[in-house]
């Protein structure tokens, strides 16, 4: 399958430059704009880390916090695809995709600073500052927590389709560029659980620590100051010096209403259900194996601490310390896991080669995946006999600490899963701008469409895990077992249905519809 074609009663592709599109920019420039991925990680790492034990101290209770993360999800859903469409048409002379990076920047600072400060304003504007739930500090908190969501999904859309018109026609500077942002990615992961785990943060800002903040609520303000100093930092720098060029302008309206063909412009969610119709082939390959791939991932990333204090160091929550320890445990793999994943995203274009394609490579990964989830059951059996074990050798008492050979074998497994996690977060987006570049689309809709297939999977599986872990007695694992079999199912379709990005000549242009 590594040699299918693309076309279809087509003897020859026409290798001459898109005349709307422009050269490959200097990678200096492309590595200035995935910059910003670490910004955006950073806190995404923060809200991952710190927000949900902050939603407790301000009272909220669980039906409402399940509503606040499904912001996520529902945001990515809508705003990246609008964003996209619209950075596809924008006409501003500061370009396409810098005014809604710019955007998304100003917006994650207003969002910083409602949750980092609604404490505060909840007390102000007359909570209590001693008695829980806060309900103005909440409404504050809620309003600033989907404002982030929002922005983030903002900034990334813009952020992959400024790196796809960066690199041209050129498929490998696409990978590059999407390389890079994976190892950015990672960048910011680090500084954010690094940042979250280090609880004096705040004595650098005396002022975050008031009445109605205590240790706790100061240090995440401390450290969304850093979060929005870096990000901004980052953004400007990008946005200064990277200078962007147009490449296709919206064709003008008559007085009626009507484009230039006569016929009238289709809305944007006429043009994105009209995308989705007419997608090539390969694109639908492509949304099928990323869905897949992302009901792998979804249960792991959302239950991954959870899974190392219950299964693997035995606890419970709110009784005795083994559950604790286990989540700290897990935050330790996360750092561990954001090490390998920004190593190997510098290695995603050596190793592609390696492998003969992106494509095998996607699969080859996929397969070492679903091995992966498969060895938490591996572990968590082996943390259950060592513990019965230990129970039998100290009379009953349960040990706060696992085997150390079950402990590192966890640890270990967090810091593989970074090898496929960098070419989830790398190879797709790639794969989608070259597929949609080849057939005339817009990067940033395109790009937009491919992320309807990370935020359902996101939705299907916070929805259904739970349900689905009780069914079988509770726990992680039948989570997890779902995710190894739907790795493998993806594995197989990457291997053996997506078709191979066109090789890289200095251009292929394929007609839309010419891939089969």
């Amino acid at each position: 399958m590594e040699g299918k074609n693309f076309t279809k009663q087509q003897p020859a592709l026409e290798l001459q430059q898109p005349p709307s599109l422009p050269p490959p920019s200097p990678l200096r420039k492309i590595i200035m704009v995935a910059s910003i991925a670490a910004g955006i990680q950073f806190g995404w790492a923060l809200q991952l880390s710190l927000l949900t034990p902050y939603v407790q101290l301000l009272g909220i209770p669980h039906t409402w916090a399940a509503f606040i993360w499904l912001c996520g999800p529902i945001s990515g859903m809508i705003v990246q695809p609008l964003v996209g469409y619209y950075s596809d048409r924008c006409t501003c002379r500061f370009g396409r995709r810098r005014p809604f990076i710019a955007a998304g920047t100003a917006l994650v600072a207003i969002a910083v600073f409602l949750i980092g400060f609604a404490a505060d304003i909840g007390v102000a504007s007359g909570d209590d500052a001693h008695k829980t739930p806060k309900p103005r500090a909440i409404a504050v908190f809620v309003v600033g927590f989907w404002i982030l969501d929002v922005a983030n999904n903002m900034l990334q859309g813009p952020c992959r389709a400024f790196l796809a018109d960066l690199s041209g026609d050129n498929n490998k500077k696409m990978r590059t560029a999407n390389a890079f942002y994976s190892f950015f990615m990672a960048v910011g992961n680090v500084l954010g659980y690094a940042a979250g785990s280090y609880t004096h943060l705040y004595k650098i800002f005396p002022f975050t620590s008031t009445k109605a903040c205590d240790v706790y609520c100061a240090n995440l303000k401390s450290c969304f100051f850093i979060s929005i100093f870096l990000l901004l930092t980052l953004a400007t720098i990008a946005l200064i010096t990277v200078k962007e060029v147009v490449i296709s302008a919206p064709e003008p309206e008559t007085t009626d209403g009507l484009g230039k063909d006569g016929k009238r412009p289709i809305p944007f969610f006429g043009e994105l259900f009209g995308a989705l119709k007419d997608l090539p082939r390969p694109m639908w390959i492509l949304l099928l194996v990323t869905c897949l791939n992302w009901i792998a991932w979804f249960p792991f990333l959302l239950f991954d601490t959870d899974w190392m204090g219950r299964e693997v160091y035995g606890g419970k929550v709110g009784e005795g310390t083994a559950y604790a320890h286990g989540v700290r445990a897990g935050a330790l793999g996360l750092m561990l896991n954001s090490v390998v994943l920004g190593v190997v995203s510098l290695a995603v274009e050596h190793m592609s080669r390696g492998l003969g394609g992106v494509k095998r490579l996607w699969g080859v990964v996929n397969i070492l995946l679903a091995v992966c989830l498969a060895m938490t059951v591996v572990i968590t059996k082996k943390a259950e006999s060592t513990r019965h074990l230990a129970m039998v050798r100290n009379g009953g008492v349960v040990p706060s600490q696992p085997d150390a050979g079950v402990k590192i074998g966890a640890l270990t497994l967090f810091a593989v899963l970074g090898i496929p996690l960098a070419i989830t977060y790398s190879v797709p987006f790639a794969m989608a701008s070259i597929f949609s570049s080849s057939a005339g689309a817009g990067q940033g809709l395109s790009l937009g469409v491919l992320n309807l297939a990370i935020v359902v999977p996101q939705m299907v599986v916070s929805v259904a895990s739970g349900p689905w872990d009780a069914l079988f007695g509770g726990g992680n694992l039948p989570a997890f077992v779902v995710g190894a079999i739907s790795a493998a199912a993806s594995a197989v379709f990457a291997l053996f249905m997506l078709p191979s990005p066109p090789p890289d000549a200095p251009s292929l242009r394929i007609p839309a519809g010419g891939f089969h």
